[in-house]
């Protein structure tokens, strides 16, 4: 198989000044393949058709592919995404349907969503929706459910797949649970590969369960090392981490997932979570987890903490320093050749 590598713009340096075609003048100009819009608003604030349409011919004439996010589908979310529920004239499930009606009809059809956000402005445990007290993550799981039910008529109708990402909140376990559940013939997985293992999953093993439903990526790397929380998560470019890529890529051969491998960069920081490993209340947060998966994460981060030690990759200090947009960018096309280079190398074992 194929693949493409593109980029997430959400996270790609100078997006918002170029303006939807300028961006995607700019990652042809990088020799990138394609480009993962995280807002239809992104290509037209208004979702104008010839606006739209405008975005969506500049990318066919570049040749790149065109993914979009729609919007997140825990209402218990849902009140930080207000211009949703604005667009939908106070009805959020409207304001979703006008997005993938606008979006469908001009020929984009692999739509992003996710179920909450990362809190950064909040330190511990409770930075993470899957924690909240005022609501049980098991009933924010249910009420997503029944959102997807009421989505996935207008998903069939315009032949649009709604792809659920593993966000850093919910596990690969839940994510194909909801599509299941929802059908896979409406719904996909979006794979970010960094997420996992916030949840303290193996990325291969995390691969292996999504990827027959696989239908977008987020592509980048992670760096591991323990601290005062637990263990942080960190991104890195592709290859510069802890994953094996040949064998992630192979898992997602074999799970037939689809071709495109978006890179999603950094932005400010290189994104420290907490796996709050040592704290009661995480593990009862996690009944798939098994102690057999999470020691593969336990083994990477003290390989991880090795080769920093020999100063072979950053250390916890730098890490945590800050990032730039040289450096931002950097990570983009850093990771993009990993990514080539991990691809390349399969290709006899592909042929074979």
């Amino acid at each position: 198989m194929t693949r493409r590598v593109g980029t997430d713009t959400s996270k790609f340096p100078g997006a918002a000044e170029l303006g939807a075609i300028g961006t995607l003048e700019r990652i042809a100009a990088l020799g990138l393949e394609g480009a993962f819009f995280r807002s239809a608003f992104e290509l037209s604030p208004t979702l104008d058709a010839g606006e739209l349409s405008a975005v969506a011919d500049a990318a066919a004439d570049l040749d790149l592919y065109l993914e979009v996010g729609v919007a997140k589908v825990n209402p218990f979310a849902t009140p930080e995404a207000p211009q949703i529920r604005a667009l939908g004239e106070g009805d959020y499930l409207l304001g979703m349907a006008r997005i993938i009606r606008a979006v469908t009809a001009v020929g984009i059809s692999e739509l992003w969503t996710a179920t909450a956000n990362y809190q950064f402005r909040i330190r511990g445990i409770y930075a993470c929706d899957r924690f909240r007290t005022d609501v049980d993550w098991a009933d924010q799981l249910a009420a997503t459910a029944k959102v997807l039910d009421r989505l996935a008529p207008l998903l069939r109708e315009t032949g649009a797949h709604l792809n659920i990402e593993t966000h850093e909140e919910i596990s690969s376990f839940e994510v194909v649970r909801l599509v299941e559940g929802a059908g896979p013939d409406a719904f996909g997985i979006t794979f970010d590969t960094a997420n996992v293992l916030v949840r303290g999953e193996d990325p291969i093993a995390a691969a292996r369960r999504v990827a027959p439903y696989t239908r977008s990526t987020h592509v980048r790397d992670v760096a591991l090392h323990r601290t005062d929380d637990g263990i942080g998560r960190f991104l890195a470019p592709v290859g510069r981490g802890v994953i094996d890529w040949d064998a992630l890529l192979g898992e997602l051969d074999r799970g037939g997932a689809i071709s495109n491998l978006s890179i999603e960069g950094v932005i400010g920081m290189n994104a420290e979570m907490p796996l709050f490993v040592d704290d009661p209340r995480w593990w009862a947060a996690h009944p798939d987890l098994t102690r057999a998966e999470f020691s593969v994460v336990e083994s990477l981060t003290a390989d991880y903490e090795q080769r920093a030690g020999a100063g072979d990759v950053p250390s916890l200090a730098e890490l945590r320093g800050p990032v730039d947009s040289r450096q931002a960018l950097a990570f983009i096309t850093d990771s993009a050749a990993g990514l080539r280079a991990a691809l390349a190398a399969r290709q006899p074992a592909i042929a074979g």
